[in-house]
């Protein structure tokens, strides 16, 4: 048993009757009233997003699990299919467990988080960062710099971006996972 003490990002717990995995979490300390931890909590079993205020002290059941490297080898439309990297054994996962599916690209390597009671992969843990290749965008106009300017762009998984007037089609990018956003372009 954890206590709200111990809530941090990723960790998988036990709440009406399911897994979550939390997402977000703030702790407050009000000038009047006990302090309490707000949280989003992402079901590993559904992927629906839930927000949930502990009381602090609160006792939570955490999940035990563990981390292995998995690599992405392709979709069929249902199900997200991956290859242990250290013993090549396949699991396939429905898109729910995944957190950014649009900016998975093949034969990228993943962090699954697999429960150690059942052996059950909960979710998949994108890296920080993926770099991928525009593949359309509309043409930027030279000078049309002096603002914060940007525009969508589409990259080779298929996923929408927003990124500076000067990326054309073509450009390697490198996109943070977490919040979907561009980061920076990459020369090659």
């Amino acid at each position: 048993m954890a206590t709200t003490s111990d809530i941090r990002n990723g960790l998988c717990i036990r709440y009406n009757h399911d897994i979550f995995k939390i997402i977000e979490f703030l702790h407050v300390k009000p000038g009047k009233g006990p302090a309490f931890v707000r949280t989003k909590l992402r079901s590993v079993t559904t992927g629906k997003v839930i927000e949930n205020t502990f009381s602090a002290g609160h006792k939570i059941e955490d999940v035990r699990v563990e981390t292995h490297k998995f690599q992405f080898l392709y979709s069929d439309g249902e199900f997200y299919h991956f290859m242990n990297t250290e013993d090549y054994t396949q699991i396939q996962l429905r898109e729910a467990a995944l957190d950014r599916p649009d900016l998975l690209k093949e034969g990228e390597v993943v962090t699954v988080i697999i429960n150690t009671e059942d052996n059950m992969p909960l979710s998949v843990e994108m890296p920080a960062s993926v770099i991928l290749e525009v593949t359309h965008t509309e043409p930027g106009i030279k000078g049309n710099t002096a603002t914060n300017a940007t525009k969508p762009a589409t990259v080779e998984t298929g996923a929408e971006v927003n990124v500076p007037l000067f990326i054309n089609e073509g450009d390697k990018i490198k996109i943070e996972t977490e919040k979907g956003t561009y980061k920076e372009r990459i020369k090659e």
